[in-house]
């Protein structure tokens, strides 16, 4: 099994750390350690054998070196400073030791700073300046041209050259790094909103099929407990159909479980949801509110062969949560459930004729705390349908306009 990235990363969204790094001290200690013993040597060198390779001239290199100490703080002051004291050197008559040289970090420090004019500008400045005093001085020109411009262009350009580059791939790594910690928090965001819509799919599909078998269950146990000691074939009656509804209710509840073990809940109602009949096992709605002494009249001109599963499924649990509002809501004999095509729609009704039980006119349930009517917009939201119910004269209406296929 491989081993974990090395590293501080461990996974999470405040994580992705980058990788231990040197310490920026010990860095810019080799650097100032480096520049102080480069311009030493070339000082001890004398390649002109000026013979004025004193300690003034071996100061200046341990103050170009300690420059480079502050050149994270401070990178234009560390610059123009550098700048200065090379002017000052020559102006000392001290052995040459090259115009670009002492410079280079310093202009490598601006440019990583993100200084790159600046650093650009300085070495124009000593380019030009050193050209200007080596005419006066009768350089000859093949000189100039072809060894002292070039080489002091050469260095002073690759410094500031590789100071823009490692600016360049530090701002990438630190875009890399913010866009990984932008995933990240989508990803969690887009994990905790599947999560509760899970969560709402699963609220649905238990208040649906439980609110409606408990309905018929509760109906048919006051029937039998009226009942008891006058009429022993109602009592039997009424006690079969709360045997079925909790039968029915046990099978739906071990389906939905089967499925949480199984797979993650549809996020939009399918064929896969247990209880999902569609527009077909409406009659069978129908026939367990009539045993509960509800009257439903149906008609339903759909071919749900032509309809998608899921807005099928949509349909039936909006007409299953109707019937059990007229069940447990209104003192209605009888309810009228009607579905047919329209162009490119599904137009479903439920209506009783009431007198209702209950204030519809607020738009909640008054038993569930509104969870019925805000399921069945829930459900036709999900397949890109509309939904409205109202009351009508001493009844109430449930309409629901789905499409044939899916939005």
């Amino acid at each position: 099994m491989p081993s974990a990235p090395p590293g501080p990363y461990r996974g999470g969204v405040e994580d992705y750390a980058p990788r231990e790094q040197v310490d920026p001290r010990l860095v810019d200690a080799v650097l100032a350690t480096g520049m102080t013993l480069a311009v030493a040597l070339v000082i001890a060198a004398d390649l002109q054998r000026t013979g004025r390779g004193g300690a003034t001239a071996y100061g200046f290199a341990v103050g170009f070196g300690l420059l480079v100490l502050a050149r994270r703080r401070w990178p234009r002051a560390v610059l123009g400073i550098t700048v200065l004291g090379i002017f000052g050197y020559y102006a000392l008559d001290l052995p040459p030791i090259g115009i670009a040289l002492p410079a280079v970090a310093a202009l490598y420090s601006a440019a990583e700073a993100g200084r790159t004019r600046w650093a650009v500008g300085a070495a124009a400045v000593l380019v030009a300046t050193s050209g200007y005093f080596l005419v006066r001085e009768g350089r000859p020109a093949d000189y100039l041209v072809g060894y002292e411009f070039v080489t002091n262009i050469a260095l002073a350009a690759a410094s500031v050259a590789l100071g823009a580059s490692v600016r360049l791939r530090r701002e990438t790594r630190e875009q890399q790094q913010r866009l990984r910690r932008l995933e990240a928090v989508a990803q969690a965001r887009q994990a905790a909103e599947r999560a509760q819509a899970e969560r709402l799919q699963v609220a649905r599909e238990l208040h649906d099929s439980l609110g409606h078998s408990l309905a018929v269950v509760s109906l048919h146990a006051g029937v039998a407990q009226e009942s008891v000691g006058r009429d022993d074939a109602a009592v039997t009656r009424a006690l079969e159909q709360v045997r079925a509804a909790g039968s029915e209710t046990l099978r739906e509840l071990r389906a939905t479980v089967r499925l949480l073990r199984e797979q993650p809940v549809p996020v939009a109602p399918g064929p896969e949801t247990p209880g999902d009949v569609g527009l077909a096992g409406v009659p069978a709605l129908a026939a367990a509110a009539e045993a509960a002494g509800l009257v439903v009249r149906m008609r339903i001109d759909v071919l749900t062969t032509s309809l998608a599963p899921e807005v099928d499924a949509a349909a039936y649990r909006i007409v299953q949560e109707a019937l059990t509002n007229v069940l447990r809501h209104s003192r209605s004999p009888q309810a009228e459930v009607r579905a047919q095509v329209s162009g490119d729609r599904v137009q479903l009704t439920v209506s009783d004729p009431g007198p209702a039980a209950h204030p519809f006119e607020d738009g909640e349930d008054r038993d569930d705390g509104g969870h019925g009517l805000r399921g069945m917009a829930e459900r036709a939201a999900l397949v890109g349908g509309v939904f409205r119910a109202h009351p009508r004269g001493a009844g109430f209406v449930v309409h629901a306009e789905l499409p044939v296929r899916r939005a």
